[in-house]
């Protein structure tokens, strides 16, 4: 990622160079630093509130409530992990947040579930299957009421900010399902091509 941005800020200023524009790229550098360091701030704030909230959920035993709702969709996708552990009470709450929309809650919520699911890994180097699971899930983002697009809609003057359910709800199921089978596909074709991997010395070695 490092390369990817290193090179998209040095091509940026190459061609407002080669353009003729290289004062509206000082000027873009600037004013955008500095809403990067609000955009900094405000997130800060939110994760604050959020991981503070999450602590009260968790010692009110909220998390392990929602840790039993979700357990039957966690023993599919997360066959092998403790639904009374930390990691699987962490992704209970942020999938409740994203159900419900609330975008702001999840990020902090999904960052606790991977540092919790990151304690569990046996390699650090390497993301586990949950990690990867999880990940997908979350980008996938199953909503049932999406708050914060109505919330959105509502801004910008919409009469029914609401009237987009049945669609989010077949893009939400379609993606879930999608990148699902895709994470489950690319794992079995990983553990074939280790097995074989596993297998060439010993074939060798009996010729």
């Amino acid at each position: 990622m490092t390369w990817i941005f290193s090179g998209m800020i040095l091509l940026s200023v190459v061609l407002g160079a080669m353009n003729g524009r290289i004062t509206q790229v000082s000027s873009a550098a600037l004013n955008e630093g500095g809403k990067a360091i609000a955009l900094v701030i405000s997130l800060a704030g939110i994760m604050s509130l959020w991981s503070g909230l999450m602590n009260v959920a968790e010692k009110s035993g909220l998390t392990e409530k929602f840790s039993r709702l979700f357990s039957p969709i966690l023993r599919l996708l997360f066959k092998g992990l403790d639904p009374k552990s930390s990691a699987a009470k962490a992704i209970s709450m942020n999938m409740a947040a994203n159900m419900l929309g609330l975008g702001n809650a999840a990020t902090p919520l999904g960052v606790a579930a991977m540092r919790e699911l990151e304690a569990l890994n046996r390699t650090p180097a390497v993301a586990s299957d949950y990690m990867v699971t999880f990940v997908v899930l979350n980008t996938a983002s199953l909503q049932i009421i999406p708050t914060t697009t109505a919330a959105l809609r509502l801004q910008a003057g919409a009469a029914s900010p609401f009237d987009i359910l049945p669609a989010v709800w077949v893009t939400s199921i379609i993606s879930v399902v999608s990148v699902l089978v895709m994470s489950r596909l690319l794992r079995r074709n990983k553990k074939l091509q280790s097995s074989v991997t596993s297998r060439a010395p010993n074939l060798s070695s009996t010729k």
